[in-house]
């Protein structure tokens, strides 16, 4: 009689909510404008299982400035992106990624002095 060791199973990881890479081009897209002007420095990134976050910074070593979140979950409420203040104040909310973050725009927006 011979025993066999039956390996035991993987534990499965828990889905993330990730951003895609067309949703992050568009991100991408505006932090780099916001960059060119000097407003922000630093981002980061995080996915968990419930909520993927991209986090920007002004400076590399404090709290973000602002929070962009996917949270799949609001899909069919009130729309699964946001624009988050660094006071946690919800700036903006909807369905389309790039209408959300149309509140970045007024912030490009600055008096020319000669």
């Amino acid at each position: 009689m011979t025993f066999q060791q039956v390996p035991p199973k993987p534990t499965p990881l828990p889905d993330q909510v990730v951003f895609d890479r067309t949703e992050l081009g568009v991100i991408l897209t505006v932090y780099g404008r916001m960059v060119a002007a000097g407003e922000w420095r630093d981002y980061g990134m995080s996915f968990l299982s419930d909520v993927a976050v991209f986090s920007i910074f002004r400076r590399a070593a404090e709290h973000p400035i602002y929070r962009i979140e996917k949270r799949p979950r609001l899909r069919a409420k009130q729309g699964m992106y946001s624009v988050i203040g660094m006071d946690g104040q919800i700036l903006k909310r909807g369905h389309e990624l790039k209408t959300v973050l149309r509140v970045f725009d007024k912030k490009l927006i600055r008096a020319v002095e000669n």
